[in-house]
């Protein structure tokens, strides 16, 4: 019944191209792959031509638990789908119930007037519409996987550093009136680029920390841009992996050095995200892939 339902759903919003680009979570032919390539080739660019960078790293509070169902369904009026649909989908999450057991004792059922099921077909579809907006008049870069959302921009001048906090304010607003909530201590800035100016971004009445690295959907950054990092982590894991397989075929008298050398995990396919110069030894990003060869 959930997948007859998706189906209901999601063909009429796709006819209206009404999912924005900027999502890339659980959306057909997307990925945490096309997110990192996407995000960071425009960012990358930026750095290339020598400007200074600001990513900033926005979480969002219990994401799929505060998903206010009355604002859910306006939002499904507004964009357009049959009076039948929404009606399935109001009784879909009307019908969903919760109580407390303390050492054996169990409070009354109550209804749940918020949040979409997390492991469930809609669940993560019906997060996706509600979230669609979020980037409603915002003029910076604006990338989401799900709720995990990454803003950047230019910040050479005072005008780019002030544009980026526009945004926040136009996020922050979205949030109350949505009434979801951002945890501001886990979001963070990097700042990225030759004489960056490191400027302090304010979310709500709280400034936000910057950070070194930051990991987002796998893959660490850090503010240099060195995907080194990133390639030791993935051969140390690739290689606990082969290990594994070594000693379960019980393989005896052979080598049992490393079959990945850290030093020179430099092979795309280990990351193939963070850009073409992972063929020259994991050193800083050069070229965004963009410009980099046709085959990046």
């Amino acid at each position: 019944m959930e997948q007859v339902l998706k189906e209901s759903i999601l063909n009429p919003l796709h006819e209206r191209k009404v999912i924005r680009n900027s999502q890339h979570g659980f959306t057909k032919g997307r990925s945490c792959l096309t997110n990192l390539i996407t995000f960071y080739d425009k960012i990358t660019g930026s750095v290339d031509e020598g400007k200074a960078v600001d990513v900033l790293f926005l979480d969002f509070s219990k994401a799929f638990d505060t998903v206010s169902h009355s604002i859910f369904v306006s939002k499904l009026k507004k964009y357009g789908l049959d009076e039948c649909t929404i009606r399935w989908v109001k009784i879909w999450l009307d019908c969903q119930a919760q109580r407390v057991v303390i050492n054996g004792s169990m409070s009354r059922w109550q209804p749940v007037s918020s949040g979409v099921p997390q492991g469930s077909v809609l669940g993560p579809v019906l997060f996706n519409i509600f979230i669609n907006d979020l980037e409603d008049c915002v003029d910076c870069t604006l990338s989401k996987f799900a709720a995990d959302t990454k803003l950047g921009g230019v910040v050479d001048t005072v005008a780019g550093r002030d544009r980026i906090q526009r945004d926040l304010d136009k996020l922050e607003d979205w949030a109350k009136r949505n009434l979801m909530r951002f945890n501001k201590d886990k979001c963070r800035v990097l700042h990225l680029g030759q004489k960056n100016p490191m400027h302090r971004y304010r979310l709500g009445t709280e400034w936000l920390g910057s950070s070194s690295a930051e990991k987002n959907l796998g893959v660490t950054v850090d503010e240099k841009l060195d995907t080194s990092p990133q390639c030791a982590l993935v051969a140390k894991k690739a290689n606990g992996i082969l290990r594994c397989i070594s000693r379960g075929q019980q393989i005896k008298g052979r080598d049992r050095s490393p079959l990945f050398d850290i030093d020179e995990a430099s092979s795309g396919v280990l990351c193939p995200v963070l850009g073409p110069t992972l063929q020259e030894g994991c050193g800083k990003i050069g070229k965004s892939p963009a410009k980099g060869n046709k085959n990046d």
